[in-house]
This record gives structure tokens, C-alpha cells and sequence, in this order.
């Protein structure tokens, strides 16, 4: 997918995300509800590692409108977003944002941050560029940095379904785990974590569903799911 593409979607972009069975799981909460599980999901990692965030540097690649940024600003030392979509970032004010010219290339210099997330980014990558774009996410980390990839789960069936019906993702290719983990590993990455999440829909959460889901993450069923990876 193009720029030009995101650019003309980014005015409307919310509305063209909504899908019934997406708003069914969110329970009315829209958008807010899958970025603060993704939240949910990367501070668990940090925490379990007993890993003080505020002492980190954050790179969100292909950040959108700053959704995931604008929540975890608080827990990070600085954080900072780019997107190859002008249109999709003019929105985001108080955070460092810079336009991807190239969709491939991150527009900051070597060894930034100390973690970076890709938040269904690479289903709009095409196959043969995703390699590059994990080569530039680790030029882009300290030594010892992690990079977190976010992604559609293709073994979930609402997922799948959902997916086809969005407008956005008209031209996704979705990656199964087993194919993002062979690409980290592939650019000299090791896997830290790897777990599935949105399993419950929205009406279920509380502090027993955020432990039951944890508790799920390796059941391969999940809506979603995350691989971290250390540089």
C-alpha cells in the first residue's frame, strides 16, 4: 500500500476500521480498547524482566496516528514515532514524529533507542522488503535493544475475517509467529518472548482476565500476537 493511500485514509481512518464483529469485541469502546491491550502487553514484558522503562528510550515504526505512543509516553524516557504516512502523523503534537520517505528506511540515526514496536506494520510490507526493514529496526537500537513485532494472528478465523472486510488492510499479507520469528532470527535478533493475546473480548477485562489471558499466550488462538526480539 501506498503513502498516497494512507495519506487519503487518514482523515477517516477510524471509521474505515470499524467492522461488526470488531466492534462486538471491543463492546463499544472502539479503537482505545486493542492499543491499551497492545499497552497491557509490552508492560508485562518490561516487568517481568524487572526493566525501569523510564530509563528507555521508545521508537514506535509505522506509529499512525500516536495511539500506542500517546500511551506509553508516561513509561518511557523519550519517546518518538515516524510513518510513511504524512497524513496519518500531522495529528500527533507533543511527540517527536518524523515522515518515512522511504517505507523501508527509519529516518533516525544508528543505535537511538532502546525499544522499538512495528503494531501491524508489516502485513502492509511486501515479503521480499521485510527483511530490509528488520535489518534497519536493529540499526536503529543500542546494543542489547529489543524490538517488538505486533501482529494479526492468521490462525484466528475472526481475525482473518475481519481483515478481509477492512478497507486498510486491502492489500495485506498476514504473517503467521513461525514467519516473524524465522525474520528476526534471520537478522541476527534473539527471541525473548513470544505470546498471543485478545483472546477475551472487552466485557471480560479486569485483573483476572489480563492473568487468565497472560496464562493463554501460547495457545496459538489468540487475536493477535507479539514476538520480542534483542538485538
Amino acid at each position: 500500500m501506498s503513502n498516497r493511500e494512507f495519506d487519503e485514509y487518514s482523515e477517516n481512518y477510524e471509521a474505515l476500521l470499524r467492522d461488526p464483529l470488531r466492534d462486538r469485541f471491543s463492546q463499544g469502546s472502539g479503537n482505545l480498547f486493542f492499543h491499551l491491550r497492545k499497552r497491557d502487553v509490552i508492560q508485562r514484558f518490561w516487568k517481568e524482566r524487572d526493566i525501569d522503562t523510564h530509563l528507555l528510550d521508545y521508537l514506535d515504526l509505522g506509529c499512525g496516528k500516536g495511539e500506542l505512543l500517546t500511551l506509553l509516553e508516561p513509561a518511557f524516557q523519550h519517546v518518538a514515532g515516524c510513518d510513511f504516512s504524512a497524513g496519518m502523523i500531522e495529528s500527533i503534537k507533543r511527540i517527536e514524529t518524523r515522515v518515512q520517505a522511504d517505507p523501508y528506511t527509519i529516518p533516525f540515526e544508528s543505535g537511538r533507542f532502546d525499544f522499538v514496536t512495528a503494531v501491524c506494520v508489516y502485513h502492509h510490507v511486501p515479503v521480499e522488503e521485510r527483511a530490509r526493514l528488520t535489518s534497519e529496526a536493529r540499526r536503529v537500537l543500542r546494543p542489547g535493544g529489543v524490538l517488538c513485532i505486533i501482529e494479526h494472528n492468521p490462525r484466528n478465523p475472526v481475525t482473518r475475517a475481519i481483515v478481509k472486510r477492512t478497507p486498510v488492510d486491502a492489500n495485506a499479507i498476514l504473517l503467521p509467529s513461525s514467519e516473524t520469528r524465522r525474520l528476526l532470527l534471520g537478522r541476527g535478533f534473539s527471541i525473548l518472548k513470544m505470546q498471543y493475546f485478545l483472546f477475551l473480548p472487552a466485557m471480560f477485562y479486569g485483573s483476572l482476565a489480563d492473568r487468565l489471558e497472560a496464562g493463554l499466550g501460547r495457545i496459538p488462538l489468540g487475536g493477535q500476537y507479539a514476538v520480542f526480539a534483542q538485538s
